[in-house]
């Protein structure tokens, strides 16, 4: 399965929690802006689903192309944060919600590419490649 989502990707990442203290005790939350992106993922994963999620091993291939902005060029790989495995994190949590696969947990292999380019998005395929368990 090949798609895009064709938005600026967001660079906020599920690891950007909010904390206040309550009776001593430290609380977490989620900012409204990792909830805006979450929103986002969703409403173009659901799109995009499969008919019934993957089952065993799943191979994910990300490629995040950011507008370039200063001196940066088309085609140059991003090298500045956010990072990859941030990036993911959300992505496949919410790719997860929306039915690709059981759990993410699944995906064996994985390719992540972050550059920089003229036509912003992220294009995603994924397929299972065998061994259930």
């Amino acid at each position: 399965m090949n798609f895009k989502i064709n938005i600026e990707p967001p660079t906020v990442t599920a690891q950007e929690k909010g904390v206040y203290v309550r009776g001593g005790r430290p609380i977490f939350y989620e900012k409204v802006e990792v909830k805006k992106a979450k929103q986002t993922f969703l409403w173009y994963l659901y799109q995009n689903k499969p008919d019934k999620p993957m089952e065993g091993a799943v191979f994910l291939k990300t490629t995040w192309t950011f507008k370039p902005r200063g001196k940066h060029k088309p085609g140059e790989y991003k090298t500045t944060k956010p990072d990859t495995d941030n990036l993911l994190k959300l992505f496949k949590d919410c790719m997860t919600k929306a039915g690709f696969w059981v759990d993410d947990s699944q995906v064996c292999y994985e390719v992540t590419v972050k550059q920089w380019g003229e036509e912003p998005g992220i294009e995603v395929t994924c397929s299972e490649i065998g061994g259930k368990e």
